[in-house]
C-alpha cells in the first residue's frame, strides 16, 4: 500500500492562501451590469461638447455632472424619429419619480439653420421641462457630431426652406461621472431603456 501524502504546513500555508486571495478578489469584484443598449465603456469618442442652451448660456458636457445623461441629435420639423425619441425619454423620466431629477436630457439640433433658440425653447420642453435643447453655429453643430459619429445631411424639398434631415437616431448615455457608458439604438424600447438608465443610476 501506498502510504499517503500529507502536505507540509509550508504547502497548507500557501494553498489556504490563494484560496483566500481568490475569494476576497471575488468579494471585491461588483458584478457588471447587463445593458439592453450596446456597451461603449471606455470609447475616445463622444467625450463632450461645448454649444448654447435656448435661454443663451454656454453648456457643456461637465454642466451636467452627477446626473445621467441622455443626448440625442435631431431637429424640431423631424417628423418621427425625434419626436418619438424625445417621447420616449419623457415616460422615461415620468417613471423614474423622484429619480428623474438626476436624469437629464439634452437635445442637439442639427438643423441649426431653421432651429432658433426660441424655436429650441418651445419644442424641447413641450416633452419635459427638465430636457434642454442646444444649437451652435453649422461649423459648430458639425464638428460636435463629428467628435460623436453621428451623421446628418440635408434633403433637398420642393423648396430651398422645405429640406428634410437624414440623421443617426443613436441615444448616448453617460454615467453620473461623465463617462461615455451606452448608446441606445431607435428601436430599443422605453421599458429596456429605463432599465439601462436606472442600472447606470445606482453604479
Amino acid at each position: 500500500m501506498v502510504p499517503h501524502e500529507h502536505p507540509s504546513p509550508a504547502r497548507r500555508r500557501i494553498a489556504i492562501g490563494s484560496g483566500l486571495a481568490l475569494l476576497l478578489a471575488g468579494c471585491g469584484e461588483a458584478p457588471r451590469p447587463t445593458f439592453h443598449s450596446i456597451d461603449v465603456t471606455g470609447a475616445t469618442f463622444g467625450q463632450g461638447f461645448a454649444l448654447t442652451d435656448f435661454n443663451g448660456q454656454p453648456r457643456t458636457l461637465a454642466d451636467y455632472k452627477g446626473k445621467v445623461v441622455a443626448l440625442f441629435f435631431g431637429f424640431t420639423q423631424c417628423p418621427d424619429a425625434c419626436p418619438s425619441a424625445m417621447s420616449k425619454l419623457a415616460g422615461i423620466a415620468r417613471a423614474l419619480g423622484p429619480d428623474a431629477a438626476r436624469l437629464q436630457v439634452v437635445f442637439i439640433t442639427v438643423d441649426p439653420e431653421r432651429d432658433t433658440p426660441a424655436l429650441l425653447k418651445e419644442y424641447v420642453p413641450a416633452f419635459d421641462p427638465s430636457f434642454v435643447g442646444l444649437h451652435g453655429t453649422p461649423q459648430q453643430v458639425a464638428e460636435v457630431a463629428k467628435a460623436y459619429k453621428a451623421f446628418y445631411g440635408k434633403v433637398k424639398g420642393s423648396t430651398p426652406e422645405s429640406y428634410t434631415i437624414d440623421h443617426s437616431t443613436f441615444t448616448y448615455l453617460y454615467d453620473t461621472q461623465g463617462r461615455l457608458r451606452l448608446m441606445a439604438r431607435h428601436e430599443i424600447t422605453a421599458k429596456d431603456l429605463e432599465a439601462d438608465i436606472r442600472a447606470l443610476l445606482r453604479s
